[in-house]
């Protein structure tokens, strides 16, 4: 009875935040849609090829495609578990983040990365590395669309799972260091911050293994999406924190300039005071 009430709480909580915020979760959710729009356009464009030197295709062992599923399990199990640390709020007490809040800055941190994302893989097309996408495959260019609604269903899910000239730079990568670096600012275990970096760069290193994109695209991957989340955290406000037990919706954060004219008024306020005080005694 006490987990229900204290979810109906939250829920009071975040549909609250939600009405207010609904805009950009709902632009952040379309985006989605226009990235992988964008992601199966460039397939058409796609010619194959043969394979680029890379340096981690010398390192690294091939996996083969028997093994595809190693990476996609490990990122599976990332996306999984950010999802439900991001609904924590509504179950357990201890608490930094509102859900609706932290979404609104995962999906900021997303739909910049996405955007320089598309305009990489549009400007140049690499040879596809992946099984799928090499010289014999007949995955690996696609027919002209006969129709425009084919473009727009981008051929679910064959086209989702199979795409290929969508290479720099991944798109796993992106998720996976969002949520991480996500969870390094605002979650609390810190064994569970290095773990988290950790398989990070076991994605990374499964990725290239199971040859689904070349090493520049992960290199390229772990600067710009740092790069994109510092930009992001300094151009928005900071997010509330309630470590401090507060569970009441948060106000909209004043800006510096807004504090300062706030200050100033309270003072004004009190001097008048004073001074009408010393008025009435004189």
């Amino acid at each position: 009875m006490k987990l229900w009430r204290k979810i109906y709480t939250e829920a009071l909580i975040e549909i609250s935040l939600l009405g207010e915020n609904w805009k950009l979760i709902l632009a952040g959710l379309v985006f989605q849609y226009i990235h992988g729009l964008a992601a199966h356009g460039v397939h058409y464009l796609h010619r194959p090829g043969a394979t680029l030197q890379d340096v981690g295709f010398f390192l690294l062992p091939e996996l083969g495609q028997d093994k595809f599923y190693m990476s996609e399990t490990l990122f599976a199990f990332i996306f999984g578990s950010f999802i439900l640390w991001t609904f924590h709020p509504f179950v357990f007490q201890s608490k930094r983040i509102y859900t609706v809040l932290i979404w609104c800055r995962i999906f900021a941190y997303l739909v910049v990365s996405q955007c320089l994302r598309i305009v990489t893989f549009y400007s140049t097309q690499l040879p596809g590395p992946n099984y799928h996408c090499r010289e014999g495959s007949k995955l690996a260019r696609l027919p002209p669309p006969e129709s425009f609604l084919e473009v727009l269903l981008i051929n679910f899910p064959q086209g989702v799972v199979y795409g290929c000239g969508d290479l720099i730079f991944s798109s796993h990568m992106i998720f996976t260091l969002v949520f991480v670096r996500t969870y390094q600012k605002y979650g609390t275990r810190r064994c569970i911050k290095q773990f988290a970096w950790l398989l990070a760069v076991v994605q990374s290193l499964l990725i290239i293994a199971s040859r689904k994109h070349y090493t520049v695209d992960i290199v390229v991957a772990w600067y710009t999406v740092n790069l994109v989340a510092f930009y992001v955290d300094w151009k928005l406000p900071e997010l509330p924190d309630r470590s401090s037990g507060s569970t009441a919706p948060p106000l909209l954060p004043l800006s510096t300039r807004n504090k300062d004219g706030k200050n100033k008024e309270e003072h004004q306020k009190l001097l008048n005071g004073n001074s009408s005080a010393t008025s009435s005694s004189g």
